[in-house]
Parts: C-alpha cells; structure tokens; sequence
C-alpha cells in the first residue's frame, strides 16, 4: 500500500472513529509503528489531525465536522472537569449565553438554580435539558436547525441576540490557535457565535485540550477577546502561559 492511500485511510479511520491509535492502527495496515508516525505526522503538517502520544485526533474544518452523538464520547471525563470549573466563574450574572455543544450542554445543567437565572441558548439539546428548573428562563434562538448539532443558526439566531445585553457569554470552539483565534467549520455558525460574542459584557471560553492548535475554516473570535480559558491539564502548563500571555486567564483542570 503506497503512503499517500494509507494516509487516506487512516484520515478516514481517524473521522469515523473519533481517534485513531498508533499500536492498533500499525497491527491492522501490517507496517511498523514508525510508519503510522510518520503519516500521522504528515496529516498533521497538512492540518488535518492532531497528534497527541500513542494517538491522533481528526481537525474539524470545512469539509468535516463531529455530530452531536461523537462528541458525547470523547474525553468525557475531561469535558465534565472543565465545565465544573467553568461554572463557578458565573458570578453575579443574572443572563448567561451558553453555546452549542456538548461541554456547554454539561455546564448548562451545573448553573445555580436556587436563583433567579435567564439562559439563552442556540442548542435545541441544552434548552429541554434546562427547561424545567423553576428558577431559570430559557429563551431559545430562532431560526434554521442544523442536524449535525441541534442547534439554530441563521438570520433570526443572529436578530434575536442583537437585542440582547448578556452578562456572561460561555463559549466553545471547533479550533483555538495563538495565531488565528477561534475557528467553526461552518459560516452560519460563526454568525451565532461572533454576535454572541459581541452582545456579551464578560466571555469565557471553554474546550478540551484537542481543541489548542486546531484551526478550522471560520474566524469568529480572538483569544484575547476572553477574560478566561478553562481547559483541562492535557494542555502544556507551557502553552497555557503563551495563551495568558494574550490577555486571558487560563485555567487547567
């Protein structure tokens, strides 16, 4: 098998499965781990996955993108930790943004309920999850429901937050990168996004680690436009210092 039709492969095993390992993937195409290494590390060079140890991830862009289903599978134990943590940054706000996602979705469910809270949220999945506390107002962004996600974009999404003034937005991403800010794959949802961003007084930005140094195709925010970044300890202590060195608070969990 020529390297360029394995590397094909492995792109494809990575998209479908969430993760694709070194060992395993070395036993089941018969070459040597170095090989796999090797083409794992040429599919990163063209932005494609990111390599962690024993292991590599598949980049969201353009043409690829995880559905709501993969991503309640991977690093769930890492997504809980952050959006713990994530919470108790709330403070003294009283209307909060919550995003798509899966991570947003889990905080969602932690935000204090023994107060008067109004949640806004594009994710059709986080409304009825938060729906029936009796302290807090769900308001639900209109417009195109996108079934990757379950969560509106379009038009009436961006309309509805334009008239909003939101204490505190959280915030998740498909890429954070140093150099290029926070990227989605699709434009519509970098709309919802970036006018969040824009409507809120305070922004915190929440992922796992296997989003740092990814880059997608849209750009909704940059890094210094977040007061925090709440991530877990599989980011280097090094590169969360090159983060805070843009403005934010990082903190690893």
């Amino acid at each position: 098998m020529r390297a360029e039709e394995r590397q094909h492969r492995l792109l494809v095993l990575a998209r479908h499965e969430g993760r694709v390992e070194v060992a395993t993937a070395a036993t089941d195409f018969g070459v040597a781990p170095e090989t796999i290494r090797r083409d794992l590390s040429e599919l990163e060079r063209r932005g494609l996955v990111r390599r962690t140890h024993g292991a590599a991830y598949p980049v969201e862009s353009a043409g690829f993108e995880t559905n709501l289903a993969q991503r309640v599978t991977l690093h769930v134990e890492n997504k809980r930790r952050i959006a713990a943590e994530a919470v108790k940054l709330i403070g003294e706000a009283e209307t909060v943004f919550v995003d798509e996602g899966y991570t947003p979705q889990i905080l969602a469910a932690l935000l204090p309920s023994d107060r008067p809270l109004t949640v806004v949220t594009a994710s059709l999945s986080t409304a009825a999850a938060i729906a029936d506390s009796p302290n807090t107002t769900v308001l639900l962004l209109g417009g195109r429901v996108r079934a990757r996600t379950l969560a509106t974009v379009g038009s009436w999404a961006c309309a509805m937050l334009s008239g909003f003034v939101i204490d505190l937005a959280f915030l998740g991403a498909n890429g954070i990168s140093r150099e290029l800010g926070l990227t989605t794959p699709d434009p519509v949802v970098a709309d919802v996004k970036a006018k969040a961003l824009q409507v809120s007084r305070r922004r915190i930005f929440l992922g796992d680690h296997s989003k740092f140094g990814a880059i997608s195709f849209c750009r909704f925010a940059e890094v210094s436009d977040f007061e925090a970044i709440v991530t877990d300890n599989g980011l280097s202590g090094a590169e969360a210092h090159r983060y805070a060195l843009l403005g934010p608070q990082v903190i690893r969990v």
